[in-house]
């Protein structure tokens, strides 16, 4: 039928009938359907590229007017020509918009924990649920550059910079990883300001802060794990994470396993007389293999822990620029250096492959270099007590 307002007027429900389409011969594909429950809405039908017959509302009869209604279906039937699906896009879009952040994240999270070592998903995964949780429920294709400015200007806003720089990497990483699997249009970290520019750091604690750090640690968990962090020159995680299994000590040898070493190479530590001592202090729970800690994890008390020895140092009158835990590895290194240690036997004890180690035959040679790497520690270690016994 020829469509006009009164013959769309017209239109009844035959007897019998929940529903009824009339066409308009005026615009192939234009139509109007009625429902038993009174409602009459304009509409398009047409076939997709699959030969599929699809039908999409255009309006109310109510609320458009005929010319209003037909100009809209002709539009969307152009497209359709040009071979827009509008219905699939449509399907996709709402798909899309109930599609929030927290949702990628969580996808995001599964994938990388196969791929990223342990600490590094650590971090990840704190920046991406505790940094970015105030824009979880948006949907990730309405997020815009100015929320995540906003964000980062909340992350920075106590002095945070590095965090927010860190925080801010970790998103765009995971933008991007959605973009690639179809679940994000675009990456709206890119053109927001860097809140700071990551530096390596090169502290070096000084013999008073060395001192002030040694008598500042308890005859508690966290008080060993600095000890041992000191005498060892190892990575926090590492001796945070240390298990019963890794440990001969009747040899005095402490073996990291490839898993968990940031190189993936077995690493042999030599265990000086101290930190033995620190060890054999250390209380095990029956039925669990990880000597700090609760739980089934290693141990994860880092943050309060170290504020509260900061306080401590402080309340000794000792005034110390800040720091961090890694420092006490860098300072074995320049340490172990600076009593005579040979460069290529601190790189051994910090498993390292750079420098004198560097290549193939640094590879086949580190197993050469125990006897040095244990002469290296205890040196180091005598040198650290004599320096925490001077007043």
């Amino acid at each position: 039928m020829r469509f006009t307002k009164t013959s769309i007027d017209a239109l009844t429900l035959p007897p019998g009938k929940s529903e009824h389409y009339e066409w308009d011969d005026t615009l192939k594909g234009f139509g109007v359907k009625l429902n038993a429950g009174g409602s009459r809405n304009y509409l398009i039908q047409y076939r997709n590229k699959d030969g599929r017959t699809r039908r999409m509302v255009v309006g109310k009869v109510d609320t458009l007017t005929l010319v209003e209604a037909r100009e809209r279906a002709r539009a969307l039937l152009v497209d359709v020509q040009g071979g827009a699906d509008p219905v699939g896009q449509k399907a996709v879009a709402k798909a899309q918009v109930v599609v929030t952040l927290g949702d990628v994240v969580e996808a995001y999270l599964k994938q990388a924990k196969r791929r990223l070592k342990s600490r590094s998903f650590e971090q990840v995964e704190r920046h991406l649920a505790r940094d970015w949780q105030p824009l979880a429920r948006m949907p990730v294709n309405e997020i815009k550059r100015a929320n995540v400015a906003a964000q980062l200007n909340v992350i920075a806003g106590s002095g945070h910079r590095v965090k927010a720089a860190r925080a801010r990497s970790a998103l765009s990483a995971m933008f991007t990883w959605a973009m690639g699997e179809g679940l994000a249009e675009g990456n709206p970290v890119v053109g927001t300001n860097k809140p700071a520019d990551e530096k390596a750091r090169d502290r070096v604690l000084n013999e008073t802060e060395l001192r002030a750090i040694w008598r500042a640690c308890r005859d508690d968990t966290y008080g060993r794990i600095v000890r041992l962090l000191l005498l060892t020159g190892q990575r926090r995680d590492e001796v945070g994470s240390m298990s019963d299994g890794e440990l001969n000590l009747a040899a005095a040898v402490w073996t990291i396993p490839a898993q968990r070493t940031k190189n993936g190479l077995v690493h042999e530590v030599p265990l000086s007389r101290p930190a033995l001592e620190i060890l054999a202090t250390q209380p095990r729970i029956e039925g669990r293999s990880l000597l700090f800690g609760h739980g089934v994890g290693a141990f994860s008390g880092w943050s309060n822990s170290k504020e509260r020895m900061d306080k401590r140092i402080a309340a000794s009158g000792i005034m110390m620029p800040p720091w961090r835990l890694h420092d006490l590895r860098r300072t074995a290194a320049t340490g172990m250096a600076s009593i005579g240690v040979l460069p290529h036997v601190v790189e051994a004890v910090l498993n390292h492959i750079s420098g004198a180690k560097a290549g193939v035959a640094g590879i086949y040679n580190r197993a050469t270099y125990a006897r040095e790497k244990r002469e290296a520690l205890d040196l180091w270690a005598a040198h650290v007590l004599a320096l925490a016994l001077l007043e």
